[in-house]
């Protein structure tokens, strides 16, 4: 994604939202990945991946809870703050934990200052027109809001699992009204997850602001995944994932390496110690 140059510096500018709404306006599709610390964040800026999503999915894929209900706030401004100190390019969103605004606008504007203090440039809360008023607080609070529907993890137990979400006619023209309010409650961008492609190419296609797929085929304006199982740790393999690496085959290998030559005293050898 090409953005304007800040004076007295080289290389690609920041991005900011009105980056991925001129994506949008131009089909040009970009990408994000979920990140939850250093490393992995500069990985992925150096690669060019214009958002970074510190997700509520950290609780799922690094703190070992069996559901992203579990994830707290404190967790996301840990994470959230990890990443945004470790990056200067790319867009920085984090989500706002479960039972951190749904009671109303008044909660939801209090955490979400909390995230922005902690160095997101925006937040990503789950729902359809149900949580419009929690967006047009922090909207007008000047926090830049992303919606979230389709699947919605925060909601795996009313939802009764993992489930595609907008199937029948009924749901599908929910999800697009859903998509509509949010985008006039000021959202300036829609992650749609677990979505036919037809469905959310529809969605796409009714709405100003960009939609980010995840599991919602190929014409949404932007992709995302966990970046576990993009890369292969996860060893999660759901339809919709794609493995660009085998980073937990290769890490299990090195493990083994590094054990062996342990056993053997063969490391550290003499180059690596010191006299």
């Amino acid at each position: 994604m090409s953005t304007e140059s800040t004076p007295g510096t080289a290389g690609p500018a920041k991005i900011r939202l009105r980056h991925l709404q001129l994506a949008k306006q131009q089909g040009r599709p970009f990408s994000m990945l979920t990140a939850y610390d250093q490393f992995s964040a500069q990985a992925f800026e150096a690669a060019g991946v214009e958002v970074l999503l510190v997700g509520d999915s950290v609780g799922t894929t690094v703190l070992g809870h069996t559901s992203t209900t579990s994830t707290t706030h404190q967790d996301m401004l840990t994470f959230t703050g990890a990443v945004a100190r470790s990056v200067t390019r790319p867009l920085v969103v984090a989500d706002l934990a479960f039972g951190t605004y749904e009671s109303g606008p008044a909660e939801a504007l209090r955490h979400g200052v909390e995230l922005v203090r902690a160095g997101a440039e925006a937040v990503k809360l789950e729902g359809g027109a149900e949580i419009t008023a929690q967006v047009r607080a922090l909207v007008d609070a000047g926090i830049p809001v992303l919606g979230h529907l389709g699947f919605t993890p925060q909601s795996v137990n009313s939802l009764s699992g993992h489930r595609i979400q907008g199937r029948d006619e009924a749901s599908a023209r929910k999800l697009r009204e859903d998509a509509l309010a949010l985008q006039a409650a000021g959202a300036s961008a829609i992650v749609l997850e677990l979505v036919p492609a037809a469905v959310a190419a529809e969605v796409t296609a009714a709405l100003d602001v960009p939609t980010i797929g995840i599991g919602a085929g190929p014409r949404c304006d932007g992709q995302v995944l966990v970046w576990q199982d993009m890369a292969g740790l996860s060893g999660f393999r759901g339809k919709f994932v794609k493995a660009f690496a085998d980073l937990r085959g290769q890490l299990e290998q090195a493990a083994r390496e590094y054990r062996a030559e342990v056993g053997e005293r063969a490391y550290p050898g003499p180059e690596h110690s010191f006299d």
